[in-house]
């Protein structure tokens, strides 16, 4: 019985890639460091494998910022618009690579970044590939062959990990009419040909095909696709032990398609879909390998040896023990790097530290498994075993996790408190007293943090400064970013968020039932990496968590400041959430914390709030059979949240990579006053579907982009508004960036912001101007 890993943190054990990446888009340092420390990263990554004793390793997990964008650049899918960046450049490929995911404005160019959305239901962005009818592919980058050459260098023959076809294309987007995507399968394939067949000439043993799309619902153009892309790459390559790994849900009624698809091992996820196993070995042909997801790659709890030495019991008793093989569910690229880092109690606890893995740990729980189903070394694996057994026990009975207030209050909610006190169109009237112009500009709430700002959070943390100190900074550059929101007339202001370090972590640490690592980072996108809280237990709001500043910033300007909050079903996504009750619950006790968060904002007189929903598209089930039951109670924990103001107070959401065409009427029935969107990278696309629903309430489509470090040109605005004005009334329309300014740099900010206050001006005087034509005529 052999173990194997889907794929580990590329972020490096100290976030080394982050420091580098970063300080190389700020010409502080040099193309060939940035080599130096991917390939170091790497080779920590394998020998860390190596010693834990996993069979088989894999190579190409490694990325400079996403590996979604690795395979466009080696299929050569780069779009026409990144041709001149190409012939600019000296090291053509790397600045190539991260001008498609940043943008590039700079020698002369100015060149806008590649479309970024959610990897499935998880935190991760991938950079989305760009198709065009027709379009040819040919091998560019020979990424995935030089570092599986330089894993032989290494001593290891690893097993390469590609995205299969077939999910490599329906990941990507049509640029343009008259074709689907997977309609490239015939033009796509004979690239995979070419890469393994150098693959094959170094001696590969194994290659892995990621497949996450035979979890979700295919067209039958998609099946004829898979049929045919494998049954190809096995006539050119009966020798090639082909692994296909499909993870984040069950197989369900794919599962016919992929048992006859002729790979050599099937890997099926049997954390998110522990029910599937029965099935699966049922209809496996008899000569194909099954890989069992096992250790959860998604979340940081520590395996159930028991339970999971059951399943491959189960498993073995079936198919042998030759045919099982043992595995985390998915790629540990979502799990922190190394819990051995955490060695700080007041971060996190010895109590709940028990109860954890992060991705070192669970490459070694995958070696322990092993163990105990062969017997070796059967001492040391029976103290693990026994080891195992009472932490798992003392997390059940831990009297840290359950309260019963808490329980109490959420079973004594009613259907009123899910509902505002009036309908939208009444509300509406009432917060015409908010005396907002037209296309009323505001942010979405952070401006940049300056690593001045972060180094005081740090000297507060070790004792450095005193809180008054802390506080008397932070009141500081807080009145700084009044004062200059009122310069450029902004109509909506912030506070800045300047003494937050992360728009989950901040309630989170404010909120009982959440831990806190000091290093538990995963990467989000490219070098941005967060630090998930750990819901370990029932949760409430002990105090006010966001009054102070906000109220503070209020009295500084005449203006209306809003508020700010993380709504729950973005704190519960972007958490490491418990395992041992319904997502659901944990999520309505986090709805009515922030409720009352939001009841004290309304009583401090701020008249406008806003509850950021970015994650709440994300969370869907990949199968839209389990959508709607998700939806009802996702839908109804942020109602709970925003539910207990007047009609007077205008409740804002903001929402970010995301496709709303199809939960379009969910949206709707959140029923926030105004909605801030993302769809400068689409060009506005996205209001389609708020326009074909007609949409009742307030919009704010995102007029650019500020995940990439290129300044917006006024006409570029100005061109984005009217697009949004000839699908939505503009008396509905707001004018906000996509996302918050929290990552980028100030100088880069206000230059934005300026060009954004001066669009929303522009586009008044066009209104005015044609009111009065109306009155004339």
């Amino acid at each position: 019985m052999l173990t194997q890993n889907l794929g580990y943190p590329r972020i490096g054990s100290q976030r080394e890639l982050k420091k580098i990446c970063e300080n190389y888009w700020a010409d502080k340092t040099g193309y060939k460091n940035v080599l130096q420390v991917g390939k170091n990263i790497r080779h920590e990554n394998w020998k860390l494998q190596k010693e834990a004793g996993i069979d088989i390793i894999p190579s190409n997990d490694f990325s400079f910022y996403d590996h979604v964008l690795d395979h466009s650049l080696t299929f050569g899918a780069i779009p026409k618009r990144y041709n001149e960046v190409i012939l600019k450049k000296g090291n053509a490929e790397l600045d190539l690579y991260f001008a498609m995911a940043r943008g590039y404005q700079k020698d002369g160019l100015d060149v806008v970044a590649m479309e970024m959305t959610k990897w499935f239901d998880t935190n991760y962005h991938y950079i989305v590939p760009e198709f065009y009818k027709d379009q040819p592919f040919k091998l560019f980058s020979t990424k995935i062959i030089d570092e599986f050459y330089e894993a032989k260098q290494f001593g290891l023959t690893t097993k390469p990990v590609l995205i299969g076809p077939v999910s490599y294309l329906l990941l990507g987007k049509e640029k343009e009419a008259g074709f689907e995507k997977i309609d490239l399968i015939k033009n796509l394939l004979p690239v995979y040909i070419d890469i393994l067949s150098r693959l094959d000439a170094l001696g590969a043993e194994y290659i892995q095909f990621d497949e996450p799309f035979l979890t979700l619902d295919l067209t039958e153009k998609d099946q004829k696709a898979y049929q045919y892309a494998y049954k190809e790459i096995r006539k050119a390559f009966p020798q090639l032990k082909i692994v296909l790994a499909t993870y984040f849900e069950g197989l369900g009624n794919n599962l016919a398609l992929a048992a006859a698809l002729p790979v050599n091992v099937l890997h099926i996820d049997l954390v998110r879909a522990e029910d599937q196993l029965t099935d699966v070995l049922a209809a496996l042909k008899e000569e194909t390998i099954l890989s069992l997801g096992l250790v959860d790659g998604r979340n940081i709890w520590k395996n159930d040896f028991e339970k999971s030495v059951s399943i491959i019991n189960q498993a073995i008793e079936k198919r042998g023990r030759d045919k099982i093989w043992i595995a985390p569910s998915c790629s540990l690229i979502h799990s922190p790097v190394d819990l051995d880092n955490e060695t700080n109690e007041q971060n996190l606890s010895a109590e709940i530290k028990q109860w954890l893995a992060y991705a070192k740990q669970k490459i070694a729980e995958l070696a322990t498994l092993k163990k105990l189903i062969t017997n070796e070394s059967p001492a040391s694996t029976l103290q693990k075993l026994e080891e195992n057994k009472l932490a798992i026990s003392n997390r059940k009975v831990s009297k840290i996790i359950h309260n019963p207030e808490v329980k109490a209050r959420v079973l004594a909610l009613k259907s009123d408190d899910a509902e505002r006190l009036s309908a939208f169109s009444t509300r509406k009237i009432k917060q015409q007293e908010l005396n907002l112009p037209s296309y009323a500009t505001t942010t979405i709430g952070s401006f940049p943090q300056t690593a001045e700002v972060r180094s005081w959070r740090a000297k507060l943390k070790n004792g450095t400064f005193t809180e008054d100190e802390y506080n008397s900074l932070i009141a500081e550059e807080t009145a700084k970013a009044v004062k200059w929101q009122e310069e450029i007339d902004l109509d909506v202001l912030v506070h800045g968020e300047f003494e937050r370090n992360d728009m989950v972590e901040y309630f989170g640490e404010q909120l009982a039932g959440f831990a806190f690592s000091k290093n538990g980072w995963v990467q989000s996108y490219g070098s941005r990496c967060v630090k998930p809280p750990i819901i370990f237990g029932d949760v409430s709001r002990p105090e006010p968590m966001t009054v102070k500043w906000t109220a503070y910033a209020q009295s500084l300007t005449d203006k209306h400041m809003k508020g700010m909050l993380t709504g729950p079903v973005t704190i519960l996504q972007w958490s490491f959430v418990r395992n041992d009750q319904p997502r659901s619950e944990t999520c309505t006790q986090i709805a009515l914390a922030i409720r009352d968060e939001v009841c004290d904002l309304e009583q401090a007189e701020i008249k406008i709030i806003q509850i950021d929903e970015p994650a709440i598209r994300e969370g869907l089930p990949l199968r839209k059979a389990d959508w709607q039951n998700y939806l009802n109670w996702a839908v109804k924990a942020f109602k709970i949240s925003a539910s207990g103001v007047k009609d007077d107070t205008q409740i804002h959401t903001h929402m970010c990579y995301s496709e709303f065409n199809d939960i379009i009427q969910n949206i709707a029935d959140m029923d926030a006053d105004v909605i801030t969107i993302e769809t400068s990278r689409s060009q506005m696309e996205l209001l389609d579907a708020f326009a074909d629903f007609k949409y009742p309430n307030e919009i704010g489509p995102g007029v650019y982009d500020i995940h990439s470090p290129r300044v917006p040109k006024r006409e570029e605005m100005v061109q984005l508004l009217k697009k949004a004005k000839a699908v939505i009334p503009s008396a509905q329309l707001w004018v906000n960036p996509d996302c918050g300014l929290k990552t980028r740099g100030w100088d880069e900010t206000k230059k934005a912001l300026i060009e954004m206050v001066e669009a929303a001006k522009e586009m008044r005087k066009t209104e005015e101007v044609l009111a009065e034509d109306l009155q004339v005529n």
